[in-house]
């Protein structure tokens, strides 16, 4: 999922962005890179499938409001036990009409191209803005991605100015069309058959200008302002998972709502645990003697120690599976726990200790050690088999 792109990214929209945006963004995707549009393109499509499913995400209420609370993470059972399906039938994608796919393209009919009708409506020039969108990258640890956590951030943020209460205009003013544009925040350039539009050089396609500005906010509208949030972090996240905050973005210009606030995490590494996926994977070492004649050892888990039973002659790397000892994830489950057994060579020994071993390798046979003995043996045959050969090419 780290290489999984932002579903928005995918479609070209903002994470603000309605419904009939999203959908006009996907068709216009869908048309260009669908596969009979490209055949023998593989490029065209994975673009295609990957422009799908971004679609099915934010074109349905519930699991575009999963992704913007988790992100990639959160789609893990959005789309049921068999993934995302790439095989249902996109054909209706190449029936759609022309004028409108043009008009997903330019924002309107042929008459927006070469300057006939769909004219916008002049601005409201204190018409209400929404606020911006945040993005806030927090790094936690381990245990607080295991276990969940409660933590505060601060950060500074573009408040509504008290002075002018987001307006911008000083006290007894207000914002006043924009006299080049006429309130359009575009102006028509060119003449004759063809004519096209740019955004207004005057107001930069605002629609408005303030004569007299808040001398707070010099006409902004918003100053930074310092804020405390308090945050709560689900078990489960992953780095890269993300956390919506609505309404604890910037705020809006003009009594507009606020936006909101996206807090992704990072999540450190730890030295006891790896996460993969929602398992977790724990290196335990052990005595050779241990790992020989067998035993019982103790071995960490979330839930705290537990001991597992060692059969005698327990190779090197062998794993065991601890069921539900794992990650929890966002859905309710949990992962398993994965102990490998690593057979630790002893240092620093005594003489006694080094007395003993020799004793012990005096005594020792091939079948104590048959690993290495079916090696030499495969290696033996290697050398004859090479032999052989190079005997033969050498007449």
């Amino acid at each position: 999922m780290a290489n999984k792109r932002d579903y928005y990214e995918v479609l070209g929209v903002g994470k603000s962005a309605t419904a009939d945006e999203i959908k006009k963004a996907y068709r216009k995707l869908a048309m260009q890179h669908h596969p009979d549009r490209n055949p023998n393109n593989k490029e065209a499509a994975e673009k295609f499938k990957e422009i799908c499913e971004a679609y099915e995400v934010l074109s349905d209420a519930d699991k575009r409001q999963r992704y913007d609370q988790y992100g990639h993470a959160g789609m893990k059972s959005a789309f049921g036990p068999g993934g995302f399906d790439f095989g249902r039938d996109f054909s209706h994608m190449q029936d759609m009409d022309l004028q409108d796919i043009l008009g997903s393209f330019f924002g309107g009919g042929f008459g927006d191209i070469f300057g006939g009708g769909g004219q916008r409506r002049s601005r409201n020039p204190n018409a209400a803005h929404r606020g911006d969108d945040l993005r806030f990258d927090l790094e936690i640890d381990f245990e607080e991605a295991l276990f969940g956590s409660e933590r505060e951030v601060d950060l500074s943020v573009n408040d509504a100015c008290e002075t002018c209460r987001g307006t911008g205009a000083a006290s007894g003013s207000s914002r006043e069309t924009c006299r080049q544009c006429g309130g359009h925040g575009v102006v028509v350039v060119g003449g004759g058959f063809i004519q096209m539009r740019q955004t207004c050089p005057v107001c930069h396609g605002e629609g408005s200008m303030i004569r007299n500005p808040c001398k707070k906010c010099g006409g902004a509208g918003r100053v930074k302002t310092p804020r405390h949030i308090a945050l709560r972090i689900p078990k489960g996240v992953e780095t890269g998972s993300r956390l919506r905050l609505a309404g604890k973005g910037e705020s809006g210009l003009r009594g507009g709502p606020a936006g909101d606030l996206y807090v992704v995490l990072h999540v450190r590494e730890h030295e006891v645990f790896q996460r993969q996926e929602d398992d977790l994977v724990c290196t335990v070492y052990v005595s050779p003697v241990l790992a020989a004649l067998g035993g019982e050892v103790e071995v960490p888990t979330p839930d705290g120690h537990a001991r597992i039973k060692l059969p005698a002659g327990t190779p090197n790397g062998k794993v065991f599976r601890l069921r539900d000892k794992g990650m929890a994830n966002l859905n309710g489950g949990y992962g398993d726990l994965h102990i490998r057994i690593e057979t630790e060579v002893p240092a620093h020994l005594s003489s006694k200790q080094k007395r003993l071993l020799e004793e012990f390798s005096a005594l020792a046979t091939p079948d104590n050690f048959p690993e290495a003995a079916k090696q030499n043996k495969a290696v033996d045959t290697f050398f004859a088999r090479r032999d052989a050969l190079l005997k033969h090419t050498a007449k």
